[in-house]
């Protein structure tokens, strides 16, 4: 699968989440089989660009490319020059941000908020393309099927943004409306790849390999992109890709491995986020690494009270290293998207 002139790996991408996908989490994501990762939505807004949560955002050091960059905003003009600010700091690709139903962000009528606003998504989409066209870089767009149950206008969108140039859409498969809740419905998704001749990704609640053969085939998707399963889970995309081309599922992983992946996860997380802030935030990926397993929840109630990263790296090691001595590898399970901590589109 390519977009532009980036040939991906295979076709099963890791969504991009606020407060998740950062550079750490994206790069594991990648080491356990995803093709293409995208960075958590970066402002638009120039007098923000130089706050430490931007700067971070923006930090693609040691990342594998193609490096994937969204970008949120309403206004056409700052959307294309957050554009290439980006694309300057690295990215090989730009994506743009109309599937987020996050109310500090639709609120201020960005993410999913701008399919209600036909024109101006599309002028921003327009605006977009033409800045990065010159600059040898792909443009790609997230979006959900509507604004409501009422509204929705994913498939006209889609041919808009077609013609504008956009190289590949994402389809989450709820409205605005609907946030996480509810099941997510494919027909709209089937129907924007019947509508559009670039390639197009399903999105929503793609939780297991049978999942994700099923989500292909019900919408004829050319890849999936998987969120919030990915949340404590990054080796559900090695997983799924072995499923798509065996038709048969891999061994739950083995608790030493998990073990080493999380504390890899950990050391790059605080390496990234410094001391203070990297603990704290560190805090919930170790909750959804085990909240599903054995003494999971109480380890996770224990976590909250520690405050220095040599305390938390002893903390997991410990429970890891008992959890080993039980079992060989982690229960088959953990297929339920019940419970969500990401603030973003997924």
């Amino acid at each position: 699968m390519r977009i532009g002139s980036h040939t991906l790996a295979n076709n099963v991408f890791v969504a991009p989440m606020a407060g998740v996908t950062d550079r750490p989490f994206r790069q594991l994501c990648r080491a356990f089989g995803a093709g293409h990762a995208v960075s958590e939505m970066v402002t638009s807004r120039r007098d923000l660009w130089s706050s430490l949560k931007t700067s971070r955002r923006a930090d693609h050091r040691g990342e594998p490319g193609p490096i994937a960059v969204q970008i949120a905003g309403t206004d056409a003009q700052m959307m294309a020059e957050a554009a290439v600010y980006n694309v300057e700091r690295g990215a090989q690709i730009i994506d743009i941000n109309m599937g987020c139903p996050a109310k500090k962000v639709c609120n201020k009528w960005a993410g999913s908020a701008l399919m209600q606003d036909e024109p101006l998504a599309v002028a921003i989409a327009d605006a977009v393309v033409r800045a990065c066209e010159p600059l040898g870089v792909p443009v790609t767009l997230k979006m959900r099927t509507g604004w409501s149950r009422e509204h929705r206008n994913a498939v006209a969108l889609a041919r808009a943004f077609e013609d504008c140039g956009v190289r590949m859409l994402t389809v989450h498969g709820r409205t605005r409306e609907q946030g996480y809740q509810g099941e997510a419905e494919y027909d709209t998704i089937a129907a924007v790849k019947s509508a559009v001749r670039v390639p197009v990704v399903a999105n929503g609640d793609i939780v297991s390999p049978r999942k994700a053969r099923d989500v292909l085939a019900a919408t004829g998707a050319d890849a999936i992109m998987i969120g919030r399963a990915a949340q404590g889970r990054p080796w559900i995309f090695r997983e799924i890709v072995h499923f798509l081309a065996t038709g048969s599922e891999l061994a739950p992983p083995l608790v030493a491995e998990v073990q080493r992946a999380l504390l890899a996860h950990l050391q790059d997380h605080y390496a990234l986020y410094g001391e203070y802030t990297g603990v704290r935030s560190a805090r919930k990926h170790i909750g959804w690494y085990v909240r599903a397993l054995p003494g999971g929840e109480a380890f996770r109630a224990a976590m909250n009270g520690i405050e220095d990263s040599a305390s938390q790296l002893a903390a997991v090691t410990g429970f890891f290293e008992a959890l080993g001595a039980r079992m060989d590898r982690l229960p088959p399970g953990g297929e339920s998207e019940k419970e969500t901590f990401a603030d973003s589109d997924a």
